[in-house]
Parts: structure tokens; sequence; C-alpha cells
């Protein structure tokens, strides 16, 4: 094995087990508080991401982390693992079995592997930017979709686009052969798996969209922010996932407009 491939069977490991915690909650009793954005959280989320990191720790004590819940260490190092335990917790606490689970290692802050777990539908999406599975046996690939008016489209965090440019959200809804709302990572990974040709998606976080990069572009397909510049950091959340550079220069132009 590569030291790539050691990283990835490890973290897939950790997160397999990881898997149990939200299970065990999910669609039970639980209190849900939240944070300063209004966004709720769970004893799911922290008992998750604590789970994590602690497991990560322990493997890799040199390497730093960055979790949604408890934030970045002080660690100097090249190699980062950021965290989103429960990615959709709006959904997890409705019931809903989209949330996701993501997790992703950076070498100087450039993705270098993305794990993408749906713990409810038992799938799991991993990339490293040249290939990308579901449930480590199945290899991935974009569709070759490239007219827009034949396209799949996911729009996530609709109403939040709506807010923001209601125009703009009006002429998303009506783009493709076939539009949803969305939420959430599900959508990026059956965009992995070629059910999906195009996903407009917003006000993300890193911990949102860093580990959708290696398994978008594992499968063929691009992601970048609505420039269609790459994805880093620092970026500003605004999210195309595509399945062929046709299409994304299709959504690039009508988000510009």
């Amino acid at each position: 094995m590569t030291d790539l491939q050691t990283l990835m069977k490890t973290a897939l490991e950790i997160t397999e087990l990881a898997c149990k915690i939200p299970r065990g909650y999910f669609r039970s009793g639980f209190d849900i508080d939240h944070k300063e954005d209004e966004s709720p959280v769970t004893i799911a989320d922290r008992e998750t991401e604590t789970f994590i990191r602690d497991a990560l720790g322990r493997h890799y004590p040199e390497h730093a982390i960055f979790g949604e819940e408890f934030g970045r260490d002080n660690i100097a190092s090249e190699y980062e693992w950021i965290i989103d335990p429960i990615d959709g917790t709006r959904s997890f606490v409705a019931g809903m079995p989209l949330y996701g689970m993501l997790l992703a290692l950076l070498k100087n802050e450039i993705p270098q592997l993305g794990i993408l777990r749906m713990p409810d539908l038992d799938e799991v999406y991993s990339g490293d930017g040249l290939s990308t599975t579901r449930n480590l046996s199945e290899t991935l690939h974009c569709s070759r979709t490239t007219a827009l008016d034949d396209a799949i489209v996911f729009i996530n965090e609709g109403e939040k686009i709506n807010r923001h440019n209601p125009a703009l959200f009006g002429q998303l809804t009506s783009t493709g052969r076939v539009m949803r709302l969305g939420y959430d990572c599900y959508p990026h990974a059956l965009l992995a798996a070629g059910k999906v040709d195009l996903v407009i998606d917003f006000d993300l976080k890193p911990y949102d969209f860093l580990p959708l990069i290696p398994i978008i572009q594992g499968a063929g397909g691009l992601i970048s922010d609505w420039q269609g510049k790459p994805l880093h950091m620092q970026s500003d959340g605004a999210v195309i996932s595509a399945a062929t550079v046709e299409l994304q220069q299709k959504a690039i132009a009508i988000l510009s407009a």
C-alpha cells in the first residue's frame, strides 16, 4: 500500500465505526441546541466528531484537525483532517435519513482524500481525485450530459438562494430536464455516481465542500465556486458540481448573469 492508500483505509475504518453514533440517536429523543448562527446542533454531532478526532489523534498525532463542532487545533502540520460529523443536522433532527458524514485529508490545504458516508443508507463514497468508489467496490463515473436541457439538476439550499437573489432562484428552478430542490451532501454523491448532472449549492463551509472535491474529481466531474474558480479554505461557500465542463460553463453563465 502507498501512504495515501493507508490513510484512506484508516479513515474509512474510523468513519465506519463513527456511523454507529448517529444511527444510535436517529429518530430517538435528544435535545437540540442552536449555535450563534441559529443552525441546530445535537449530542450526536458532538459525540461523532469527538470520536473521529480522538481516533485520528491516536493514529496521526502529528496531523492537524479542523471540525465543525470543535474548531481547528493549533498543530502546525502540512496535513490536516476536515470533519463534518453530521452533514445535514436539520435533516437528522427531522428524521430524514439523507444526512451524511464528511471527512477530508488536506496536504498544504489541497484535498487529497474525501469520504462521504450516508449512515442510514449504508453507503460510503470515497475518492482521491483520480478514482471514486461507492461501498469500496463500485467504480463511479459522472454522466456525459452536456446540454442543460437534458440535465438532472439539484438546487441545494434553495430558500437561502431565494433570499439572496429571488430572480436567480427563479431562473435556476426552471433549468434542466428534471429539477429538484435538495440539501446537504447526497446530491453531490449522486452526481459522482452518474445519476445527477449538476448541483448548485450555496452558503457552505469548508467542512461541507472540501471533502467533496476528491470524490467529484475522482469520478471525472468538476467542482468549483460560482465563478469557476477552484475551491479552497477561504472560498465563499457558493459551489457548483458538474458532470461535464459544458454544464459547468452553462451554470457559471447563469450564476454570473
